[in-house]
């Protein structure tokens, strides 16, 4: 299905599609024992007072699934999202699924983000964390220059411990740059989770290179759901 590229050399790619914008509805009417075949406008008045209200739960039946190629600190971030996000205390939310190569067992090609000199971005003077202006060019061009240098030498150790006959788990501790390698995991969300999801990753607040994410994926789950997603950026506006 389709894939949608993000940030230098990341993507999104939708892999599969469990429901349509008619699976909230029934999900929604089993109570009074009532189902749609096709979708009709009072179904979608429904689906649009479902998301107003914030009524999500029938959008748990409709569920997505992804393939994302992304930098770790993106995929730690995302990951801790869907920790915290768990509609049962202390556990993982049973609609979300997450399966990461790891580099223990292959030898994947090994990649880096690395951004341009001129999206780097200077400290917030408010607060902690999150991102400030864009620095001069000439400043990033610097950046982007260690960077490289950085990542040309971890890759010179990692090469010679596999050539040694390291093995690959161990091996991997060579590996430069940690929070710009690139890993690669299948994300299986429901409806419901993807949308809180995206009301969170989407906002201003979040950090650039998720929100890059978060804009592919909104436009696949619009292709899948179209209804359901109108609705859900409607009350975004």
């Amino acid at each position: 299905m389709k894939k949608i590229d993000v940030l230098d050399q990341g993507y999104v790619r939708l892999v599969d599609v469990l429901g349509s914008d008619l699976t909230p509805v029934n999900a929604a009417r089993v109570s009074y024992d009532k189902a749609s075949d096709t979708l009709s406008e009072r179904d979608e008045r429904l689906i649009r007072f479902l998301i107003r209200e914030r009524h999500t739960s029938p959008f748990r039946h409709a569920v997505l699934q992804f393939e994302v190629y992304a930098p770790l600190m993106v995929a730690r971030q995302w990951w801790k999202h869907i920790i915290g996000s768990s509609h049962q205390e202390g556990a993982q939310d049973p609609m979300t699924a997450w399966n990461e190569s790891s580099r223990r067992y292959v030898t994947e090609a090994v990649r880096f983000y690395v951004p341009p000199a001129d999206e780097w971005r200077s400290s917030p003077e408010d607060k902690k964390q999150g991102s400030g202006d864009m620095l001069p060019v000439e400043l990033g061009e610097e950046a982007t220059k260690k960077l490289l240098e950085q990542i040309e030498e971890g890759m010179k150790n990692y090469e010679w411990a596999t050539e040694k006959g390291i093995a690959t788990e161990m091996a991997r501790l060579f590996l430069p740059s940690a929070y710009g390698l690139y890993v690669r995991w299948y994300w299986t969300v429901s409806l419901q989770g993807l949308i809180h999801f995206l009301d969170l990753r989407l906002d201003a607040h979040a950090q650039a290179e998720i929100r890059d994410y978060s804009a592919a994926l909104q436009q696949l789950a619009r292709e899948a759901f179209p209804i359901s997603m109108a609705s859900f950026e409607a009350i975004k506006e």
